[in-house]
């Protein structure tokens, strides 16, 4: 309570502060010079910047050498207006872009006549004086390209180096983003300076983890920029990517908007797979799929120049069609009584809802201040995990909510700006299953494993965060623009994560006892499925609450020695109390049983790292982060710019490892084996009493026969950690802006686990023979280390003309991004395992070197192309697209050396390409994906206007097969590639739309 009560003053003060400067996170920069007819600085000039849409005006004055700065500007259209006495006034349009600085510079000419207004074109809006690999994409972008589910998470693509996780028809997985060789634990997206950070379980974003959802509305979201490599030190809790969004606002001029998006199963293609079902089996069925995604939007005036609104709603209504088909084998009668098939086999539907509000007041207190509130809730639903071999019974509700509110308070005096925000968020993640009262029932036979009955799990994830932020700049020093500001969350965990809460038999016909799974190898034990050979049951307290105080700081200088060269210099320190549980006590006889018998273990551990004491586990206070930057012009007119970089980034590991470590002991999973009716070591008598949904008899027996396992926390555990460097060149390319530049990213520490059981031999393989350990009461012990590495390496190519109208109303945009990569990761197979809960190097992460990522993460060329075209001779339609190739990621092949693997006999590193073929004109494309779109405005009648859509998502229907069927002939030196097992993307897929706009 006194560490809260003394933060809670620091917050205060800091509020209190009456001058301070904004980040650039959420708003934008207009710099530059201005100068008389002979090139001479004019000084002492007065700038005006005046928004368009709703009238507020930031002003500032040019310093003796002609320079000016007007930062903390709000994204959107600027009128800016320069005037000194004996000069001619100047009036210039300029677009202010997120997170960006906009330079323009004036020529003033000698005289008292204002001149005409003019627009001036000093090239594309894009950034050219930046340090940072960092793309913005336009409100243009966001309303205008194609893409499934409305995700405006999914324009990152456009992007070089990051990864968008697809929308599939019928996948649950993560709708999440990644860059620069890792997961996307790593991230962190900022929606209005407010952070999305996911502390608790996987995928960055809170809410995308496991979720067909999108984060935020996106007739919310005004435009967003993504920083892949090289942010600044006002950016936090990310070691890789970060994209900073702003919303819309209310303007000067009432308006809305209302659209409708509609897709059914007739409006989708088969895809290979489907196909091959649809010519081999009579039976086969499409299946159902509609999905209907709706919006609303309205904002203006409630106070002329003074007091504005904005609000937006957007549902996203899915229904899927799953299929259960069990083949249950003949032959047994016991199996035969269950009625499998008959019983459970059908098409079910799986419902997902999803609702997201977002509400904003915007109040211009006077010329030098402003005030912004704004709330947003995210519900949804989700009834899923079943299909195949999993019955309906068997399914997942799973439901999310997320709400964050925040007031900002923005204040301008001199060359200072302030920006003081106070934010409040909750995120909970609530996965139950949809049959109560229940016991789970597996079925083991050749090809499946036939799930009936309930699922096993209910958890409640609750995160919550009071932030404070106050960030401080000042632009009265020539040459300089220095920033700083200080954050304080307070955050608190409720974690009630009842895994294994749910009884779950598992039946068999034979029984291979060194494993206890099905299998005919000796020794064996036949149950012919008469009753279950296995119990997984866990019991015990899962309740775990606690507080934790985030705390970051930073301070930067932009500095500009001469008008060509800008260098970016700044450092950050990060520090969390409770990113891993630093109270936590060892229970006494786990500790007992480590000391008395550690050394026999096949790899001893240093227990003073894995004993905790409740006083030997410190917070890590090393987090300081340099981040440097520059760009130099290459000639005055800022046509040629080269830039580069290098900084430090610290992120977080996920606190769902300390619930591990708390709950596999106060809440073990048991493990009780049951005997064929003849005695068996490690196995009980069955009795038919215990299949029941009363546990009572259940947790009896499980706490008697079962062993927990022991998850071991380092006591010196650092936060994951990225090394990243850059060096590039722009150029202006007429309307075009083009950039090259190679991104370098070095990450270590990353968290792992490790097996306490296992070890190399003395010729490095895999495995002595574990100590058992089981036989002292404990079945596994699971512990951490900090080994786990990611490597990555590209050089990107970009080309971009933003969208631009012409003066008959015809514009046209297109962007094009390429990039030739290499990934490598070291400590684990598989990169996507760093995403999840539980990232296990086997047996031990420090011996599995630096490969090739197993799971297909080391793709070398990636292109993405985008395009916004008006054709006014075809009826007036706007059409748009997105170009996705992919040359296919390199996998390694065959056993890893680790498990006795040869090099070119039976383990080939990345030796498997998938299929390349042609686009167009150019082959080499394992993966090949053109997504359109169609719109058409009428005209408008009393001041509005309805358009029609029609989206058409892979448009060629390119078939993106994965998981190919391979075969290593070691005697041969070589492998066989047999037919792919899945398809990696959807096929051709049409929306319809309309929307209505006021």
């Amino acid at each position: 309570m006194l560490r809260h009560r003394s933060l809670w003053l620091v917050c205060i003060a800091l509020l209190s502060l009456p001058l301070s400067l904004c980040a650039q996170t959420t708003t934008g920069t207009v710099r530059g010079y201005v100068k008389d007819q002979n090139g001479a600085p004019v000084a002492d000039a007065e700038l005006s910047a005046r928004q368009t849409e709703t009238g507020i005006l930031r002003s500032a004055t040019t310093r003796s050498d002609g320079s000016y700065i007007i930062p903390g500007l709000v994204p959107g259209n600027y009128e800016l207006a320069v005037r000194k006495i004996g000069f001619g006034p100047q009036r210039r349009q300029v677009v202010v872009q997120i997170g960006a600085t906009s330079p323009v510079d004036v020529t003033m000419q000698a005289g008292a006549v204002e001149l005409q207004a003019v627009t001036v074109e000093a090239g594309p809006t894009v950034e050219l004086r930046t340090s940072e690999v960092a793309t913005n994409v336009t409100p243009q972008q966001i309303q205008q390209l194609p893409t499934p589910s409305r995700n405006f998470l999914d324009l990152a693509a456009l992007a070089p180096g990051v990864v968008v996780s697809e929308d599939r028809l019928n996948s649950i997985g993560f709708r999440t983003f990644s860059a620069g060789g890792s997961t996307a634990n790593q991230v962190n997206v900022f929606v209005d300076g407010t952070s999305l950070k996911n502390d608790l379980t996987g995928g960055g974003v809170a809410g995308q983890d496991a979720s067909r959802g999108n984060p935020f509305p996106r007739n919310a979201i005004q435009e967003y920029r993504v920083i892949s490599q090289n942010f600044k030190a006002e950016y936090q809790k990310a070691s890789s990517a970060v994209i900073s969004a702003t919303t819309r606002s209310g303007s000067n001029t009432w308006t809305g908007n209302a659209f409708f998006g509609y897709q059914n199963k007739g409006l989708v293609a088969l895809d290979t797979l489907q196909d091959f079902q649809r010519r081999t089996n009579p039976s086969f069925k499409k299946p159902d799929f509609t999905r209907s995604l709706i919006g609303l939007s309205a904002g203006g005036p409630i106070q002329r120049d003074k007091l504005f609104f904005f609000g937006s709603y957007e549902g996203n209504y899915q229904d899927r069609s799953n299929s259960v088909n069990l083949t249950p084998p003949s032959g047994f009668a016991a199996l035969d009584t269950v009625n499998l098939a008959t019983r459970y086999n059908g098409n079910f539907t799986s419902p997902f809802r999803e609702s997201l509000l977002f509400g904003k007041l915007t109040y211009a207190v006077n010329a030098n201040s402003s005030l912004e509130v704004n709330f947003n809730n995210r519900h949804e639903t989700d009834v899923r995990d079943f299909g195949g071999s999993r019955t309906f019974a068997a399914a997942n509700d799973f439901r999310q909510n997320v709400s964050i509110g925040q007031v900002k308070y923005n204040r301008v005096s001199g060359g200072w700006l302030n920006e003081a925000k106070v934010d409040y968020s909750r995120f909970q993640r609530n996965p139950s299953p949809t049959t109560s009262g229940s016991i789970a029932r597996i079925y083991h036979y050749p090809g499946q494993d036939a799930w009936i009955g309930s699922d096993v799990s209910v958890q409640d994830f609750i995160q919550r965060r009071l932030g404070f932020r106050d960030d401080l700049t000042y632009s009265g020093k020539q040459q300089h623009v220095f920033k700083g500001g200080v954050s304080v969350d307070l955050v608190s965990y409720h974690i009630n994560k009842l895994n294994d809460g749910v009884p779950k038999f598992e039946w068999a016909d034979t029984i291979n006892t060194n494993c206890w799974c099905r299998g005919g190898n000796a020794p064996t034990l036949a149950y012919g499925y008469s009753h279950p050979y296995q119990l997984t049951y866990a019991t015990g307290a899962g309740l775990v609450d606690v507080n934790n105080t985030q705390i970051g700081a930073y301070l930067q200088d932009d500095w500009s020695p001469t008008s060509r060269l800008t260098l970016n210099l700044g450092i950050r320190w990060d520090f969390e109390s409770r990113m891993l549980n630093t109270d936590y006590v060892t229970p006494q006889w786990v500790a007992d049983t480590l000391t008395r018998y550690n050394d026999s273990l096949p790899v001893p551990l240093d227990l003073s790292r894995y004993i905790s004491t409740g006083k030997n586990r410190q917070p890590f206070y090393g987090a300081f982060q340099p981040r440097l930057g520059f760009s130099y012009a290459l000639d005055g007119n800022n046509v040629t710019t080269v830039f580069g970089g290098f900084g430090i980034y610290y992120d977080r590991s996920l606190f769902d490892f300390s619930v591990d470590e708390i709950q596999k002991l106060t809440r073990p999973t048991y493990i009780t084996r049951f005997d064929n009716g003849t005695a068996t070591p490690g196995a009980v008598p069955w009795n038919a009493s215990y299949l029941t949904s009363d546990t009572t008899a259940v947790s009896s027996l499980a706490r008697n026969t079962g062993q927990p396992e022991a998850f071991l926390l380092d006591n010196k555990m650092k936060p994951p950690k990225s090394k990243q460097f850059s060096l590039g060149v722009r150029r202006v390319l007429g309307p075009w802006v083009a950039s090259l530049s190679y991104q370098g990213q070095r990450g270590t520490d990353l968290f792992m686990y490790n097996s306490g059981n296992n070890g190399y031999n003395a010729t490095g393989h895999c495995c002595v023979p574990g100590y058992n350990i089981g036989a002292h009461g404990i079945r596994n012990i699971i512990y951490s280390t900090n080994d786990g590495k990611t490597w990555y390496d590209a050089l990107s190519l970009q080309l971009d003309r933003p969208y631009r109208p012409s003066t008959g109303g015809i514009g046209w945009g297109a962007g094009l991004v390429y990039t030739y990569a290499q990934r490598s990761v070291a400590g684990i197979d598989f990169l996507g395992d760093l995403a999840g809960s539980f990232p296990f190097g086997f047996p031990k992460a420090n011996g599995i070197a630096k490969h090739t990522d197993l799971g297909g993460s080391d793709e070398r060329h990636h292109v993405v192309g985008n395009w916004i075209m008006d054709v006014p001779y075809l009826f007036g339609i706007q059409f748009s697209g997105l170009v996705t190739l992919g040359s296919g990621a390199r996998i390694d092949v065959g056993t890893a050396p680790r498990f006795g693997g040869v090099v070119d006999s039976t383990y080939f590193p990345g030796g498997f390409l998938p299929p390349q073929r042609n686009f167009l004109f150019l082959g080499g494309w394992g993966y090949r994906r053109v997504d359109i779109k169609f719109r058409k405005d009428f005209p408008k009648i009393s001041g509005t206007s309805l358009g029609v859509t029609v989206d058409v998502f892979n448009v060629f229907n390119f078939q993106n097969l994965g998981d190919y069927n391979i075969t290593v002939v070691p005697a041969l030196h070589t492998f066989t590639v047999g037919q792919p097992r899945q398809v990696v993307s959807d096929p051709r897929r049409v929306q319809i739309g309309a929307e209505y706009t006021f």
